[in-house]
């Protein structure tokens, strides 16, 4: 496959995976603030202090998905931002399993978005490997 080709894949996977983290961020954290977010939030259990507030947790959050999505468009010469959605991802999937399990058998659900979002991570990963050298 050409150099060309392989770097479409990669702009393809990320221009894909950064709007998911842009949707994620922006949507149900920041612009309208989901119940599900906040009850996964408070699933937690965390002190009940103004620093643990769910609000402020989905809000922050949301502003680091943002700048995370942001950073797949505009940091393209190099993959640590692919390394840091994929551990993102399995990271929350892991959390959501773990605290809130019933939210894995909803219509598009964290599984389902999560492994999708994880396979563009990996397409982006491989497809902007250094070229393999002839020894």
């Amino acid at each position: 496959m050409t150099e060309r080709r392989l770097a479409q894949i990669a702009w393809l996977a990320r221009l894909a995976l950064a709007l998911v983290f842009l949707w994620h961020g922006l949507v149900p954290k920041m612009l309208w603030l989901s119940p599900d977010e906040l009850a996964m939030i408070g699933a937690h259990g965390l002190p009940d202090h103004a620093l643990f507030a769910p609000e402020l947790i989905a809000r922050v959050g949301g502003m680091a998905e943002a700048l995370l999505g942001l950073a797949l468009l505009v940091v393209r010469d190099q993959r640590w931002p692919l390394a840091l959605a994929g551990a993102a991802l399995l990271l929350l999937l892991l959390d959501v399993a773990l605290l809130s399990p019933h939210l894995l058998i909803q219509a598009f659900n964290p599984l389902s978005t999560n492994l999708a979002a994880l396979t563009l991570c990996a397409v982006a990963w491989l497809a902007e490997a250094p070229p393999a050298t002839d020894s």
